[in-house]
């Protein structure tokens, strides 16, 4: 039985030896939504711009429906955000008839409508082109190679891990040994787990979840495991080459992704083409999100991925039956616009990311936090 641990995933640029603390308060992580468009002015869906401290993206979603009378159904956000955290993001609400409200009466602690604006169609999960962070690290045991690792990041990103957040909050813990507390999550073989793999482990062991949501939650962290795996694999697998930049090292038969798309397609031959693509960040590496069907590597990529699967049939089997289809995702992230501050103990560094990829794996390559 795979033993769902996240502690051995490899560094791009080795465990950093800074520690620091995220999150010490919510505005040490600020979170704005970048929509790819702008919405009209008019119909039936009214979008809100709304800042959230402290809150859980769902809840807000609640009271909007709450408020308004109209069934959950008809509230809709692009994204979940981060409780812990300041957040600016959109919420659509669907108002059939050109309904109003007055949103000025809106009370809801630790939350702000900064704008009120219609729109024609629904705000649908993932429309989202990306999102701008500014986070800031507290109480840094050292400042030395800050700077060196800041500038490596911007230059060279980062492996496009999902997130701790992915893998629910880790829960208190007791060694079984020592009775010492331990700062981490349910201990399965060894291992602290977050709350959302200790549910995917029971899962794969067979117990059956029954609350709806929880489950989701188990089943996207699985599969964010198992990708996760798929990138500590492929970073290993270039450092034995010896290969300096793992996000240009193609092999036969990958998938590459479009950069700014979901579109993709399969190289079998390595020609002088891909390489200055791949350089350029046209295109970018990929490993898959794993479902029922047909891998779409092929030759070497296609036998270094069914290796890698092997390792963990069970988990492979399970997500398959749950009836997910083979997906990709890039292997690699690119900060943008990234900028950092230092001053003496602390830093703080602002950056894009495109939707669905987490601030915490940028930040993981420059310090441990607590």
């Amino acid at each position: 039985m795979t033993n769902l641990s996240t502690e051995h995933w490899s560094y791009f640029l080795g465990k950093p030896e800074i520690t620091a603390v995220l999150k010490q308060q919510p505005e040490d992580f600020q979170v704005t939504e970048i929509l790819p468009f702008e919405p009209c002015g008019e119909g039936e869906h009214i979008f809100l711009w709304i800042e959230k401290t402290g809150l859980n993206t769902a809840f807000v979603g609640e009271q909007l429906a709450k408020f308004t009378g109209l069934h959950l159904r008809n509230v809709s956000f692009a994204g979940r955000k981060d409780k812990h955290a300041v957040t600016k993001q959109w919420f659509s609400i669907h108002a059939p008839g050109n309904q109003d409200f007055d949103w000025s009466s809106f009370e809801l602690e630790g939350c702000r409508i900064l704008n009120v604006i219609r729109h024609n169609k629904k705000l649908r999960t993932g429309s989202l082109s990306g999102n701008r962070f500014s986070i800031t690290l507290r109480e840094l045991n050292t400042t030395e190679r800050l700077e060196e690792r800041l500038n490596q990041i911007q230059l060279n990103g980062v492996p496009n891990y999902y997130g701790q957040q992915r893998f629910g909050e880790i829960r208190q813990a007791t060694d079984p040994q020592t009775g010492e507390s331990l700062s981490g999550g349910s201990l399965l073989g060894g291992s602290l787990l977050g709350g959302n793999l200790a549910l995917a482990q029971k899962m794969i062991q067979g117990e059956e979840i029954r609350n709806r949501n929880k489950r989701s939650m188990a089943i996207s962290a699985l599969r964010s495991w198992l990708f996760n795996e798929f990138v500590h694999q492929r970073l290993q697998a270039s450092r034995s080459l010896e290969q300096p930049q793992p996000y240009e090292h193609a092999l036969p038969g990958d998938v590459f992704i479009l950069s700014g798309s979901n579109s993709f397609f399969s190289q079998e031959e390595l020609d002088e083409t891909i390489h200055n693509r791949l350089h350029e960040r046209d295109i970018n590496l990929s490993a898959p999100l794993w479902g029922k069907g047909e891998l779409d590597s092929k030759l070497d990529a296609l036998k270094l991925e069914t290796e890698i699967a092997a390792q963990f049939d069970d988990i492979c089997q399970h997500l398959a039956s749950l009836g997910l289809k083979q997906e990709r995702r890039n292997i690699w992230l690119f900060p943008k616009a990234m900028q950092w501050q230092i001053q003496h103990n602390t830093v703080t560094i602002t950056f894009e990311l495109p939707s669905g990829c987490f601030a915490t794996s940028v930040i993981r390559e420059l310090a441990n936090t607590l």
